[in-house]
């Protein structure tokens, strides 16, 4: 999950201040330490290509930031000589948090990417004061980072993930309809969230987040390229091309939710009309089967209790949502060219459901565009662990800022 390091003439030889290339040689061999490796200081030598005594000073500054640890004794090749073993520290990590339409969520990633807390409270955010939500946000951080604590872990840094259009520079959430937030600044509250944090707290969407969370930890861990749709009480999107997230030049690509698949349709909460979200996202879902008002998960189970009994109105309002998510997909996958998709949300509680639906209506409508459909495992921490995953690679680039 770390980059590794291309070949090519030695980092010790670059360009630049004396500083300077110390600072991307440290990077660099912590580049070496992925979330499953242990290797010794002559492996990491072999790899980068410095020099022993190099390396040695170097991962004598990453002890000092405690980021890697020594792990026993490692063998340097079948018949090599043995050596004490380096590792990612897994008692250094981030926090990262969500603000969603009915839920707030906070969670602790360490720099293996696991995920050592996480606490979810269903709520209803819309329509609520900003300042209440992120005060209630600000409760759920204190647990995690009173948790955290209990496990020895140091927070190096966060990410708020929010579902809205975002202006990470200056903390603030510009539009989220389904929140009823307009030009909401939560810098103070991102600074709140891990405070004196040295990498500080970043604001993002919640698709791009849970996105890019599929990218490192997920189902689109293999894949180069691919749109990720979260369906929530609206259907938000985020776009990975290159094995990079694509935003665009404001920032704001992958709006899949907000592709037009009914000009005759209902209004949307954007001031749009017929958006992809008003037929298949989760409110829509459960208004047309029928289902009552309640906590999310309950009506959750509520439309997978009817589809199992066979209730039409129920099986018609998945297979409605389901005929406009292909036809938002294959305007996407036109545009851009990608052959793969990742869905989560209630898109994989509904996976037995919609996955036979959108892979029929795609080969229908795209025959051969869309070659790999694939459900989140991530459940309802993907955007979370995207947004305290940001910040952990934020850490591992930097490690220097930690010596200063």
């Amino acid at each position: 999950m770390t980059s590794q390091a291309a070949a090519g003439p030695r980092a010790s030889e670059a360009p630049g201040r004396v500083g300077d290339v110390r600072r991307r040689n440290l990077a660099l061999v912590l580049s070496r330490l992925g979330p499953d490796t242990v290797a010794s200081r002559a492996e990491i030598a072999a790899a980068t290509g410095l020099t022993k005594a190099s390396v040695s000073s170097l991962v004598t500054d990453l002890l000092t930031t405690g980021l890697v640890e020594e792990l026993g004794v490692t063998r340097d090749g079948e018949r090599g000589r043995p050596g004490v073993g380096l590792a990612l520290n897994p008692r250094r990590g981030a926090l990262g948090a969500e603000v969603n339409v009915d839920y707030l969520a906070v969670g602790v990633l360490d720099l293996k990417g696991t995920l050592r807390v996480h606490e979810s409270v269903e709520a209803v955010n819309h329509g609520r004061a900003p300042a209440d939500v992120l005060a209630d946000l600000q409760g759920l951080a204190a647990r995690a980072r009173d948790s955290a604590a209990a496990e020895g872990i140091e927070l190096l840094g966060g990410g708020l993930a929010a579902p809205g259009l975002v202006e990470g520079d200056t903390g603030i959430v510009l539009t989220a309809p389904n929140l009823g937030w307009r030009d909401v600044d939560v810098s103070d509250a991102l600074a709140a969230l891990v405070p004196d944090a040295p990498y500080g707290v970043a604001l993002s969407n919640e698709a791009d987040s849970a996105a890019v969370a599929e990218l490192w930890y997920g189902q689109g861990s293999a894949a180069d390229a691919y749109l990720y749709l979260s369906g929530e009480v609206g259907v938000g999107g985020g776009l990975v091309l290159g094995g990079s997230l694509f935003t665009g030049p404001g920032g704001h690509a992958g709006e899949v939710g907000h592709v037009v698949v009914d000009p005759q349709g209902r209004r949307c909460s954007c001031g749009g009309r017929g958006c992809l979200e008003t037929v298949a996202g989760q409110e829509a879902i459960f208004a047309a089967a029928g289902i009552g008002t309640g906590t999310a998960t309950g009506r959750m189970a509520a439309l997978r209790d009817a589809l199992a009994a066979g209730d039409r109105k129920a099986a018609d309002a998945v297979g409605r949502a389901g005929a406009a998510l292909a036809v938002a997909v294959v305007a996407a996958a036109r545009l851009v060219d990608i052959s793969a998709v990742v869905l989560g949300g209630h898109f994989a509680a509904l996976r037995d459901r919609i996955g036979p639906l959108l892979v029929d209506s795609l080969a229908d409508l795209a025959p051969g565009q869309i070659t790999s459909v694939s459900f989140s495992d991530l459940g309802a921490s993907a955007a979370l662990r995207g947004a305290a995953g940001g910040a952990v690679r934020r850490v591992l680039a930097a490690p220097h800022e930690l010596l200063a």
